[in-house]
Order: C-alpha cells, then structure tokens, then sequence
C-alpha cells in the first residue's frame, strides 16, 4: 500500500517538476529571437496588445516588406486611425496595408496569415506579435505555411505578468499537441 502511494504522489510532483522545467525553458525562447532579416516578402501583426500595429507599420515604411496584413483587427478601425495611433503618414501606406477581420485566434490568425500570403506570393514573413506569444504564433504559422520563411520581430510588453506568461505557455503546449487553445468567452 504505501509504494502506490508514493507512486501516487510521484507522479504529480513529476509532472510539476516537468511543467516548472518546461516553463523555464519557453520563458527563454521568448527572449532568444534571431536578428530580423533586411527585408522579407510580407509582414503580418497579429493584433492583441499594445505596439503590434505600431511596429508593423514602422517596419512597412522602413522597407522591411512589401505589404502588411493586420490579422484579427476587430471592429471598424481604419487605416488611417491606426497610422494617427502610430504617428505615422498613412499615405504611402494605404495600397500596401490589408485589413484582416476575420481572425479571432492565434489558429484563424494563422489560416487568414495563409491565405492572404498565397494571394500575394508572400514566400518569407515577418511575423510582429508579443514576445510571451511569439512561440506559439511562430508554431500556428508555421503549420499553416509550410515552406514560408518566417522571421519573428517580439514585442516586448510593458505589463507582461507570470500569469500570462503561464497562460501563454499553456497554450503553446496544447498547440504543440496539434490541439487548439479554448477560445475566450465573449465579454
């Protein structure tokens, strides 16, 4: 009896031992990105937190793609209103910006990323979302476009918390299983 019990407790704390392990692990590769490349077919934001939009149109006027898809931008939201957000012209952007309002997670993210990619010859990406999300937007993607080169530009969050980044992590995980992450409740 008391080896089944052992065994019992064992392999929850063996399980918490992989998940802490694991953890540590995810929390680094969110911090070690490769350089971005000098410039890429496409760029695409996955929209979600604070200076997404702003990068991928800074980036779209450096010259570091030829076009930009905002994936998953909700509600009527204008070119324009995002480019005055940014501080940026809209001007010489307005023919080289997409508008997609059709994703509302990381997987419709990556399947809209996939459609509007082959709609324009977009063989190489530069994908601008939040560090803590990048692995699993970086997976999602990848799935979604097999043979595309991708190239991740984090943002790094200002309010980033451990819980979060758990979340975060959590859903990666069941990512990498092949499964989807639940979708949020509507607020």
């Amino acid at each position: 009896m008391r080896a089944r019990t052992r065994w019992l407790l064992g392999v929850p704390a063996a399980l918490a031992a992989a998940y802490g392990l694991g953890f540590a692990w995810f929390m680094r590769m969110t911090h070690d990105l490769p350089p971005l490349p000098p410039r890429a077919d496409g760029i695409v934001v996955l929209t979600g937190g604070p200076e997404r939009i702003e990068t991928g149109l800074r980036l779209l006027l450096a010259g570091q793609g030829g076009r930009l898809l905002i994936s998953g931008l909700g509600g009527g939201a204008t070119l324009p209103e995002l480019a005055r957000r940014a501080g940026v012209d809209p001007g010489p952007l307005a023919d080289k910006v997409d508008l997609g309002r059709k994703a509302t997670t990381t997987h419709t993210n990556a399947v809209e990323t996939a459609q509007w990619a082959r709609a324009h010859a977009i063989q190489s990406l530069i994908l601008v979302t939040a560090s803590y999300h990048m692995p699993r937007a970086l997976l999602e993607l990848g799935r979604a476009m097999p043979g595309t080169m991708l190239h991740p530009a984090p943002v790094a969050p200002r309010t980033a918390s451990w819980r979060l980044a758990v979340e975060e992590y959590t859903k990666w995980l069941i990512a990498s299983l092949g499964l989807h992450a639940p979708r949020p409740a509507p607020a």
